[in-house]
């Protein structure tokens, strides 16, 4: 079974919060899939990833572009996107994944001030519990670390 964790973005926007959680990923020799909800959605991460930081690079591409078994981290719109052969998935905006058995880890960003990301993590939490997951809810604290909750 995956550990699934979900965050909850309080203070920051997705944009500011994923790719610290990718660098993370990465560090610990994961190959990471991160699945979005619209097209425009992926290539607006995709600018994200190439310019969030001038010290540091995330090795990425999306699956619009060739070779995306060749890519650490993966972005894609599909549920069924497995190319780069990925032990963790990011899940954002919503995204409904497939079965994430398999998986070393599920991660679902959500968004506090969108009504309908909330409800998706409320019904997911249920999904993935019921699947057998352990699962982990993360929200972020005003100075915007991660706190576990019980």
């Amino acid at each position: 079974m995956a550990e699934v964790l979900f965050y909850h973005l309080t203070e920051s926007r997705l944009e500011d919060a994923l790719p610290e959680l990718l660098q993370r990923s990465l560090a610990r020799g994961w190959r990471v899939v991160v699945q979005c909800t619209s097209e425009e959605r992926r290539d607006s991460l995709d600018n994200v990833l190439w310019t969030f930081s001038e010290e540091s690079f995330l090795p990425h591409g999306t699956d619009a572009e060739a070779h995306p078994e060749s890519q650490p981290i993966l972005l894609t719109t599909r549920a069924d996107q497995f190319a780069n052969k990925p032990d963790v998935r990011f899940m954002v905006d919503g995204a409904t994944p497939g079965d994430l058995t398999g998986y070393i880890r599920g991660v679902y960003m959500f968004d506090a001030f969108d009504t309908d990301q909330m409800a998706h993590a409320r019904e997911q939490w249920q999904v993935e519990k019921s699947a057998g997951h352990e699962v982990t809810y993360w929200q972020q604290s005003e100075d915007r670390r991660w706190i576990k909750k019980r």
